[in-house]
């Protein structure tokens, strides 16, 4: 439709426009205003929001709650209880003295710490290009016939524009704009949906999805399991959670978690609303819409994806840039290091997303799983005090490693061969368990109190 197109071009502009004239190094990663100022309340909030009801998240939603109802939509909400947790855990940090997750970890693991915590974070990152480039693929590739190729590369190179000129500065101030945006359109749609004829909030509410809630409700119990240590490994809400002072931080976790659980419980009606209806276009939630839904509504819905991609790409690559400049230390802490990092990241995540993987939830399923080493970890280390040994952060990490790789290739023989029989999903919530069991046990193997007066 060319109209999406149209209004998208005009916010892409909208977000040059905006962002930052002059580009300095504590504006590109600290994030820091011109004057030198940290953001405020409500620019906290909306770009922890803005960037986390992103493109692939809403799908996801919508997908889930296709499928599996109303269980299928809360299993994805709960994720976003990962604003309380990761508050708590903030908050935590900063009590100690710590600056970043990675200087705690420094301080109990040194290099070790901090080199394998890199690694998740920085998969993270490319799984976060690669899935909202994949999105903008999908619906360019639904609204008109022919490879979505010129769309993803357009929209990755304009993306990359505005953030490399103005790094973290520029994400926060476009991720205001482009949040406010999300929220009229998506909010004139959801509006438009609850009142529209035929709706019944009460058969959305109680619908068993495309498949049956079964499997909903086991990714339910898989989110309760990865919620804790989930929020610790995104780098886009750990980097925010340092920018400004304690009670400003805490505030946004706070504000960010129930605009953002409204957002994409909202956006999983539209899933559920599908079902219910009927599939037009077999497989394709896309279509399925096109069908379903007034032009303008439909308009919107496609809209308020692509602007949630736009405003995840842009602070995936400010926080790419930090982590490879502050924290890995590969470039020099200057405008062209970090324009660098951004670039390479920016590349990786669009040849993967043109490699041709179209899974959306597994990306989040894999990275979750990665990230279920910090749990023991943190848990032992940050809120009982206690000393872990090396080795049993090794052992942690080494089985969520493990358990995201079995996952990934959960399809290969000898894989299949070590995993239970069912849904891929009911083998995730067993690789979550076994994960989890050997982080804890290692984790009360390998402790042991602080001494009196030692901190950290």
């Amino acid at each position: 439709m060319p109209a999406i197109v149209m209004l998208f071009g005009v916010i892409l502009i909208a977000s040059l426009v905006i962002s930052p004239r002059r580009a300095s190094v504590e504006g590109f990663f600290a994030g820091h205003s011109e004057s030198g100022a940290a953001p405020g309340l409500w620019t906290l909030v909306l770009s922890q929001v803005t960037t986390w009801i992103f493109a692939r998240s809403l799908m996801n939603s919508a997908i889930l709650g296709y499928y599996y109802g109303v269980a299928g939509v809360l299993a994805y909400t709960a994720y976003y209880a990962s604003f309380l947790t990761g508050g708590f855990i903030v908050a935590r940090l900063r009590a100690k003295g710590a600056t970043s997750v990675q200087d705690w970890l420094n301080r109990h693991f040194g290099r070790m710490g901090t080199a394998t915590y890199n690694l998740v974070i920085a998969l993270r990152l490319l799984s976060e290009v690669f899935a909202n480039l994949l999105v903008v693929g999908l619906i360019f590739g639904a609204l008109w016939e022919g490879s979505a190729t010129p769309a993803i590369l357009i929209v990755a190179v304009l993306a990359l524009a505005y953030s490399a000129w103005g790094g973290l500065s520029a994400a926060l101030r476009t991720d205001v704009l482009q949040m406010l945006l999300f929220l009229v359109i998506f909010g004139a749609a959801l509006v438009a949906l609850l009142l529209s004829p035929g709706f019944s909030l009460s058969a959305a509410l109680t619908a068993p999805g495309a498949s049956g809630n079964y499997t909903g409700w086991v990714l339910l119990a898989v989110a309760g399991l990865q919620v804790f240590s989930y929020p610790v490994h995104d780098p886009v809400m750990m980097d925010r959670g340092f920018l400004a002072d304690a009670k400003t931080t805490q505030a946004s976790f706070l504000h960010a978690f129930w605009i953002s659980a409204i957002c994409i419980f909202g956006f999983g009606l539209f899933g559920i609303e599908a079902s219910l209806r009927g599939a037009a276009v077999e497989n394709q939630l896309i279509g399925t819409w096109s069908a379903m839904f007034p032009g303008w509504l439909f308009a919107a819905l496609m809209l308020s994806l692509l602007v949630s991609a736009l405003s995840t790409l842009d602070s995936a690559l400010s926080s790419a840039a930090r982590l490879v400049v502050e924290e890995m230390r590969f470039a020099p802490r200057t405008l062209a290091g970090g324009r660098a990092a951004m670039v390479g990241f920016a590349l990786a995540g669009t040849a993967l997303t043109l490699w041709g993987n179209q899974t959306l939830f597994d990306a989040v399923a894999v990275s979750g799983t990665a990230s279920l080493f910090l749990t023991p970890v943190l848990v032992f280390g940050l809120v009982m005090g206690r000393r872990l040994a090396p080795w049993a952060y090794l052992t942690a990490w080494s089985a969520a490693m493990l358990g995201a790789s079995a996952y990934f290739a959960r399809g290969t023989d000898f894989v299949a061969g070590l995993l239970p029989e069912g849904h891929k999903y009911e083998q995730l919530f067993v690789i979550c368990i076994v994960v989890l069991v050997v982080g804890f046990a290692a984790a009360l193997a390998g402790s042991r109190r602080v001494a009196a007066g030692q901190t950290g």
